[in-house]
């Protein structure tokens, strides 16, 4: 059985906790946190390390992926908060977001469980690459903004809201494809390629993405694939998946997070310029016809013929603000709500500005503005997969 869209590669489990202020200023004092140690990029073994992260990412107001030694750490650190299971993976929550509207699609799975068999989207058609049922849980945390932790040292109050994901997924470092998923996508009109990120061996990598490469060869001629960044475990993979998969890549998708890890540098995001110089610069390096570029204030496409996709970028925000504002019982009437809303008056500028100095390779939507107080902030990005698929069907 095929579908219109396919969606690969991963899957996984998810323990999204509910912000608790007072469990980490008492975790803070416990483990005697110092501001001078507030670190992104340490290596997570330990539980102090990982508050140590989170402190980190928070006092910038970032989101990021980060890997951990051990999922018993994950285990533990969950454990001292109330959570939801849910389940993540770019090409799943992206299922489950157009699924709302009435869309199906085929699923490439690595991860099967019954958390998986009760919450993935009814009538969608998979193949998993696990034949053993397993869990490697995600840590899921949220925060808003506001949000503040006061604690000994540290005083961080957090300007905007994000979101951060840690894990150590057996099944993500391994990436094992199944042969039937090519199968499933001889009638694609889409293909979503995503979830390579995890892994750690480049040779393994490489190996994985000659396959897959192998598996767009059966793709029908016309298809659109587009490939979805994420946050690396060794950055320097990004090259190897961009350069193995090469032209076939139709969209080559990121948000500003990854933007700036490319290039190794802060962009000012209501710069029309800046904006427009980082894209120019990436895009000389990345050979996809079409780049796109998703935030919270604003989504673009880059290239020739970047006007195209126009109605794809306004599906995409406004299926990532309608997740924003209610989260994941969100429905199809919230989301024709959201359609219906105007954006900010900076964020239309912004996209006035970049629209006007286009040339016809650059083409802005502007994100609807909404107020939430308790907004979702995980999945934001997969939900705009979920939007901008769909709208690329012919």
């Amino acid at each position: 059985m095929s579908e219109r869209i396919a969606l690969g590669f991963c899957n996984n489990v998810d323990y999204e906790i509910v912000w608790n202020g007072t469990v980490l200023e008492d975790l803070v004092i416990h483990y005697q946190i110092h501001p001078d140690e507030l670190n992104t990029r340490r290596q997570i073994q330990s539980d102090r390390d990982l508050l140590v992260s989170i402190l980190g990412f928070m006092s910038r107001a970032e989101g990021g992926e980060r890997f951990v030694s051990d999922s018993a750490l994950i285990e533990r650190f969950a454990a001292r908060f109330e959570k939801e299971v849910t389940l993540g993976g770019t090409s799943v929550r992206a299922a489950i977001a157009m699924r709302k509207l009435g869309h199906r699609s085929a699923l490439h799975l690595i991860t099967l469980n019954d958390h998986v068999r009760r919450l993935i989207p009814s009538g969608s058609p998979y193949v998993c690459s696990n034949a053993e049922d397993c869990v490697y849980p995600h840590l899921i945390v949220q925060f808003g903004a506001g949000d503040r932790i006061c604690a000994g040292e540290i005083d961080i109050r957090a300007r905007r809201p994000n979101r951060l994901i840690f894990h150590c997924n057996a099944d993500r470092i391994a990436m094992r494809l199944a042969p039937d998923f090519a199968d499933l996508i001889a009638e694609a009109e889409v293909l979503l390629i995503s979830g390579f990120n995890a892994m750690q061996d480049q040779r393994l990598l490489e190996d994985r993405l000659e396959t897959v490469a192998g598996m767009l060869a059966r793709l029908p001629d016309g298809a659109k694939v587009f490939l979805e960044d994420g946050g690396y475990f060794d950055p320097r993979f990004r090259q190897v998946v961009y350069r193995t998969l090469g032209r076939g890549v139709s969209v080559y998708s990121m948000n500003e997070d990854e933007l700036q890890d490319h290039l190794k540098r802060k962009v000012e995001l209501h710069d029309a310029g800046q904006v427009r110089q980082a894209l120019d610069e990436l895009h000389r390096n990345i050979p996809a016809a079409a780049m796109v570029l998703h935030t919270a204030n604003w989504a673009l496409a880059h290239g020739a013929g970047a006007s195209e996709f126009a109605g794809a970028l306004k599906a995409g925000v406004t299926m990532a603000t309608t997740r924003f504002r209610y989260g994941d019982g969100f429905t199809s009437a919230h989301y024709r709500e959201i359609e219906n809303l105007a954006p900010s008056d900076e964020n239309a500028a912004f996209a006035k500005a970049i629209n006007a100095m286009g040339g016809g390779k650059l083409y802005c939507v502007p994100v609807a503005q909404v107020e939430q107080a308790d907004a979702t902030t995980i999945g934001l990005g997969d939900a705009f997969v979920g939007g901008f698929l769909p709208a690329l069907l012919s």
